[in-house]
């Protein structure tokens, strides 16, 4: 049998030995320090031996960190020994526990050769807040510590000490280490190991693979450090005391622990009134034990908590912890209070009544005593039956049904100590005047005043009731009757409708009350009213908002502001009055779109509404035609007048009605047309003859004759006189038409009038019209108005009958174009006669 198990142990061992080797034994990996400071560099190498047949002669070596990308070493090199080496320095180590990896390629892929575990961390920090404590049940020293922070490697804890002496200052003998269980941070000295009147030195260190730290040494001695356990605290029985005790007083006792009796101490006692917002009240420097312990003045509460503890005294020690709570009702006194009361009634049917009875306890005393309940009660009017209940509660109200019979009904509170002076309740009806010009406002959200003016007759006192409408009453009473104003912050939230009545106390009876209602304040409205489009068109919108009623009254209105914006970005408003509930906007363009806002404010501030977004009715096809239509006759009728316009401009050069003078009453000047400054005119020559007669001029002077040059011989003009010369002009040759013309035939020239005097002598010279029948200017008269033309006037031709030679006159008449005559005597106007 042996020899078959070693025959197959050796077949085992041939076998392995002839498998080939994998790649995975080829490599291997040595880290410079495998535990590093975290953030700080650490150098690696990787070898790959010379056997391993699997691999290229010199393949190439990576690195890998954890799941990070593969990358090269800093260098690789082959060592005699025909090992390939590769070194890498991974500057900065972040995480506290990591894998490195070396590898090589393999077909498509890497494969491993080696791995190596790499941790990071810090040394630990000196533990600190060291302190000892010395309990004797268990006789142990217990000593406890703060490590400092986190430094992610494994961390051991020894707490060390030793005995010394003068002032710790020189060591004796050692102490057994204290190591502490696992991620704990106390640890404890047993009894045998300690002098308890003797100083030790006592400190913890603490060590990991980066380095080793002490905490500061504490010199103490065990008895000094000593903590006491709590003393029993216990109350006394009250039923064994003959004597009844007074009231708002607690007896108690304590006895100390037993296992520190031996020592002297010094205790301290608490209690609270179990009330919220209570605070503890403290009675130091007790014994250590006492048989029976008044406290006194305890009126808060009906119940009380207490606790007890001790401290070594005079030598140095520590306090114990606080004895469980112990709780206790102190001895109760009647209370001495007076009860405010008044009632309402409510017929509910024949001969059947509900009253509701309210009323107020008013201490009388700073100690009036603890209330426990109040009782309501009647006795028949002849004294003889016993008292019957109408009500027994803690409630500071009551509804009861009265009887009919019921004359004499006390209201009492009461408490285990006794009862209070009782008071009676007369239901009479209310009587007397009310209080007028009642005004209630909000002083601030808590508060509101109130004030009023004194009836006629001046009451005992006035009773106020307010509250939240017909729920939550809070009322009290003024005993002052003189008062006409009073601030209430009972029971007052902010923002909240009240009522607020105020009714007069008279001897016995309650008077008439008054109401009024006001606000405890304001706030901002939450939203506005909401809006709604209830009609558009095209150029219009109609919107329209309902207000929320509840808060009408809880939060006053000023004002609404409509704000509407297009999608041009052109905004619009229009503040309105506070009963308005809609608005029509106008002025819009058609087929545009609009934001409309609405903004609600108060004396609190403003909020605004959700948005409406609307948009108005485009124009009918119809409406668009006809406005087209008449934009391009618009444009058509302007065009056609400045076209007109500026073709008449150039050929209009004389006026539609010129201002003809009368040439008896003006200068000759006047008579010359205006000349345009684009009109050229040229003085025809005067020896043309396609020119028409020349007008003849006679002058007539005193004593002469006529000269020898007559003009009727036009031969002989051209030896006429410069200066006369000036006066013989040519008509016009296209101002001659036969509307001017003389009959035909005629040569004959026309005398036009005559000058009377001579220039040289020193009579009046005088014109003398002819009184030839010979048209002027084509008109009915001799002389034309200034307004008629001759262009817009003409006149059937006539046949010209000479006058005969023995006129007074030698009046000829030539042809009435432009007053030639005229225009010839015009002295200053020669030069601009050049079309004439």
């Amino acid at each position: 049998m042996m020899g078959l198990g070693a025959c197959a142990l050796t077949g085992v061992a041939l076998i392995f030995l002839l498998l080939p080797k994998s790649p995975e034994s080829c490599g291997h990996i040595r880290l410079s320090v495998p535990i590093v400071r975290l953030g700080d560099p650490v150098m690696a190498s990787c070898t790959i031996s010379p056997n391993c047949s699997k691999l290229d002669q010199e393949p190439q070596i990576l690195w890998r960190l954890e799941d990070g990308p593969n990358q090269p070493g800093d260098r690789q090199q082959r060592l005699p020994d025909g090992t390939q080496e590769s070194i890498i320095t991974l500057p900065r180590v972040n995480l506290t526990k990591t894998f490195v990896f070396c590898l090589v390629p393999w077909g498509n892929s890497f494969q491993v050769l080696d791995q190596a575990e790499l941790q990071a961390g810090y040394p630990p920090a000196s533990p600190s807040n060291l302190s000892c404590l010395m309990y004797l049940t268990t006789n142990r020293l217990v000593c406890q510590w703060e490590p400092g922070p986190e430094t992610h490697l494994p961390t051991n804890f020894t707490l060390k000490s030793f005995r010394s002496r003068a002032d710790c200052q020189y060591q004796e003998d050692s102490i057994l280490d204290c190591v502490p269980e696992d991620r704990q941070n106390t640890c404890s000295i047993a009894r045998k190991h300690l002098f308890l009147y003797q100083n030790m030195v006592i400190w913890v260190q603490a060590e990991n693979a980066l380095g080793i730290s002490e905490s500061p040494k504490l010199c103490l001695e065990p008895m000094d450090v000593v903590k006491l356990e709590p003393p029993e605290l216990q109350a006394l029985d009250g039923s064994r005391d003959l004597v009844p005790r007074q009231p708002g007083c607690l007896w108690l006792s304590w006895k100390p622990w037993e296992p520190g009796r031996f020592m002297q101490q010094e205790c301290e006692l608490r209690y609270q009134p179990q009330l919220r917002g209570a605070n503890w009240t403290l009675v130091s420097h007790l014994p250590s034990s006492e048989d029976q312990f008044k406290l006194c003045g305890l009126h808060r509460a009906p119940v009380y908590s207490l606790q007890i503890r001790c401290i070594r005294s005079p030598l140095p020690g520590l306090w114990s912890s606080w004895s469980p709570a112990l709780q206790l009702r102190p001895t109760i006194k009647a209370p001495i209070i007076r009860l405010d009361t008044w009632w309402q009634k409510k017929q509910l049917g024949p001969g059947i009544e509900s009253v509701q009875l309210f009323w107020k306890p008013t201490p009388l005393q700073e100690d009036g005593g603890q209330i426990q309940g109040y009782l309501l009660s009647w006795s028949p009017s002849d004294q003889q039956g016993p008292e019957r209940h109408l009500c027994n509660t803690t409630e500071l109200s009551c509804i009861f049904y009265l009887p009919s019979e019921a004359q004499n009904v006390s209201l009492v509170a009461y408490n285990t100590g006794g009862t209070s002076q009782p008071t009676p309740v007369v239901f009479l009806e209310n009587k007397g005047s009310a209080v007028t010009k009642l005004h209630a406002m909000a002083q601030d959200p808590h508060s509101i005043w109130v004030d009023w003016e004194a009836p006629s007759i001046l009451p005992q006192g006035y009773l106020i009731e307010w509250g939240q409408m017909s729920f939550n009453k809070t009322w009290r009473m003024e005993p002052d009757g003189n008062i006409t104003g009073i601030l209430i912050h009972e029971n007052i939230s902010p923002f909240v409708l009240y009522e607020i009545l105020v009714a007069p106390l008279y001897p016995g009876i309650v008077g008439p009350s008054a109401q009024v209602y006001t606000y405890s304040g304001e706030r901002v409205l939450p939203h506005a009213p909401e809006l709604h489009l209830k009609h558009v068109g095209k150029t219009w919108a109609q919107v329209e908002w309902v207000p929320e009623t509840p808060w009408l009254g809880m939060i006053p209105l000023t004002h609404y502001t409509i704000f509407w914006t297009n999608d041009k970005n052109q905004s619009f408003a229009i503040v309105l009055n506070i009963s308005f509930h809609g608005y029509v906007l106008d002025h819009l363009e058609p087929a545009r779109l609009y934001h409309v806002y609405l903004m609600a404010t108060s004396r609190a501030g403003s909020s605004n509404s959700t948005g409406l977004t609307l948009m108005t009715l485009a124009l009918e096809t119809s409406e668009l035609h006809i406005f087209l239509g008449l934009l391009v006759f618009l444009i058509s009728f302007v065009s056609f007048c400045g076209t007109v316009w500026f073709c008449c401009k150039r050929s209009r050069k004389n006026f539609f009605w010129p201002n003809v003078p009368d040439p008896a009453h003006s200068s000759l000047s006047s008579w010359v047309p205006t000349i345009m400054t684009e009109e050229i005119f040229q003085l025809p020559s005067l020896w043309d003859t396609s020119m028409p007669p020349i007008t003849k001029i006679t002058v007539l002077e005193e004593d002469k004759k006529l000269t020898n040059w007559d003009s009727s011989d036009n031969s002989r003009t051209n030896s006429l006189p410069t200066l006369v010369q000036a006066y013989v002009l040519q008509g016009d040759p296209r101002a001659t038409s036969s509307q001017f013309q003389p009959s035909s035939g005629t040569s004959d020239q026309v005398l036009y009038g005559q000058v009377l005097g001579s220039p040289t002598s020193p009579g009046v010279m005088r014109y003398l019209r002819c009184d030839s029948t010979q048209p002027l200017l084509g008109g009915l008269t001799p002389s034309p108005k200034s307004y008629e033309n001759i262009w817009f006037h003409p006149r059937p031709q006539e046949p010209f009958v000479a006058q005969s030679p023995s006129q007074e006159d030698d009046c000829v008449f030539g042809p009435p174009f432009d007053f030639p005559l005229l225009q010839g005597l015009q002295v200053h106007g020669v030069e601009e006669q050049e079309g004439f």
